[in-house]
């Protein structure tokens, strides 16, 4: 496990997860917000310097990288040898998000967009940032892969690790 790849719903625990197995496997944590937005939720980066920087950090010896975002998946999966699929409950990704609040500076408006999108995970259709996506990357991917559905199948992997 040398480059991982930690996917799931907001507030499935992706980067908690993914510092965790950092500190432990003594990798870098990638966090695909920070490539993705400017700083402070300000916009999102341009696609080219965005995909610049996620192939910068793809191309690392070894990672652990986080995030919801399909398309960037599918940029890096050549180079991930194993991905980790955060499956919990919807209900349970949302408290979490109302728990820990806002983060990184952004507004209270992105805030309740990030709820919005929470909730509508396993409704989304033909997208690769939804349930649906995250299945098919997970039933094709060839190499080592974990779906985690709760906390407790989270805690017993983190023991192995």
């Amino acid at each position: 496990m040398d480059r991982i790849f930690i996917m799931g719903n907001g507030g499935s625990g992706k980067t908690w997860l993914a510092e965790q197995l950092a500190d432990r496997l003594q990798i870098p944590a990638v966090h695909l917000d920070d490539l993705h937005w400017m700083p402070n939720f300000a916009g999102e980066r341009p696609r080219d310097e965005r995909d610049r920087l996620v192939a910068e950090a793809a191309d690392s010896t070894s990672w652990g990288m986080e995030g919801i975002y399909g398309l960037i998946l599918r940029q890096v999966l050549p180079r991930v040898n194993t991905l980790i699929w955060l499956d919990v409950s919807d209900s349970e990704c949302t408290s979490n998000l109302l728990q820990r609040g806002q983060t990184g500076g952004g507004t209270e408006v992105q805030f309740e967009e990030l709820l919005e999108y929470t909730r509508g995970y396993r409704l989304r259709k033909n997208h690769m940032n939804s349930f649906d996506g995250h299945e098919r990357f997970f039933e094709d991917h060839p190499f080592q892969k974990l779906r985690l559905s709760s906390r407790s199948d989270i805690a017993t992997f983190l023991a192995t690790v």
